[in-house]
């Protein structure tokens, strides 16, 4: 006998209550664990608009020393501008078809199709965007406005619907800037230390990249080069996460094969992140029927509307053509 939409409901709606139906959208790439499901960074919830809207700090207010009778300029000088960025949208589904229904007998059979299915989705939204957190896709198009694109050195392409000559300082300098290493050379700790020092905003603390990202095998270089007392220095709760990390001169270094083989990140916590529209953060649909090849069907999916944001390009760089 076929299913009702109760039932299934039901068994969905208790899976989707647990605390795995929640991790799963995190164990696959630290960059989702540590920025959308931690917010470590930037993190903003829209409801809704054409665009996405990134406030930017790239200049000061007029100031100096003075002594009696300096005449003091009161100009009121634009120190935040902003960018906006698309939409982007993901979807993931689980269909269950007529001929599943009646193979699968008995109500064990019933709950482990369904969940399949449902896990399916999930990890399916997943993957499509964690793929793409490192891609060079542009403002206009379907995928994630990715890393590669934050850190592109085109300075006549626009990211964020602005392009590097679009957002000049007071000082005549270009804050709005894309940087990326290609040179061909291995992997060490004098190479990151320098892609900090190029990327950094200022010397504070928060000034310098504090989030880098690699493959395995290029974390595995740098690790075995640590000393010991440095090696064992880890974030406990990414490693209890499941994602291996360690302690580099104030910067968490972290794998996520997802970078890509021969990239290093160097990122800026307070200057990245996610917007995720308020009514699409994994947002589940009940299932529903459908016909599928001309035979009926059950179908549910998940779905979610946001993008990267960065409200600072200078403050990330990323390294390509590394070696071990």
């Amino acid at each position: 006998m076929a299913w009702t939409f109760t039932e299934v409901q039901s068994v969905t709606n208790d899976y989707f209550a647990t605390k795995e139906a929640v991790d799963i959208y995190y164990k696959e790439s630290f960059f989702l664990n540590y920025f959308m499901d931690k917010k470590m960074g930037l993190f903003d919830r829209p409801e809704g608009g054409d665009r996405i809207r990134i406030n930017l700090d790239y200049d000061l207010p007029p100031g100096g020393f003075f002594t009696k009778g300096t005449a003091l300029n009161s100009d009121q000088r634009e120190i935040i501008n902003a960018a906006y960025t698309q939409w982007k949208h993901v979807y993931g589904s689980g269909t269950i078809h007529m001929v599943d229904e009646i193979s699968n007998n008995g109500e064990m059979a019933k709950v482990k199709l369904i969940l399949a299915q449902a896990k399916g989705a999930q990890k399916k939204a997943r993957r499509l965007l964690a793929e793409n957190i490192y891609n060079s896709a542009a403002d206009g198009a379907e995928e994630i406005t990715g890393l590669n694109a934050a850190t592109g050195t085109t300075t006549t392409l626009a990211y964020e619907s602005l392009s590097e000559d679009t957002v000049v300082s007071s000082d005549g300098t270009k804050p709005w800037t894309g940087r990326t290493t290609t040179t061909a050379e291995s992997i060490s700790l004098d190479v990151i230390r320098t892609m900090r020092s190029t990327a950094k905003i200022n010397d504070s603390a928060e000034g310098k990249p504090d989030v880098g990202l690699t493959t395995e095998t290029l974390y595995n270089v740098i690790a075995g080069r640590l000393q010991v007392q440095q090696r064992f220095t880890q974030d406990t709760d990414t490693v209890k996460a499941g994602f291996v990390n360690l302690w580099f001169e104030g910067m968490l270094l972290a794998v996520d094969d997802y970078a890509g083989s021969g990239n290093f990140y160097a990122l800026n916590k307070n200057y990245i992140g996610w917007a995720i529209h308020t009514d699409g953060f994994f947002q589940r649909f009940p299932w529903v029927s459908l016909i599928v090849a001309n035979q009926p069907a059950k179908s549910m999916k998940i779905f979610w509307h946001g993008n990267l944001i960065n409200s600072n390009r200078k403050a990330h760089i990323r390294h390509s053509g590394l070696t071990a």
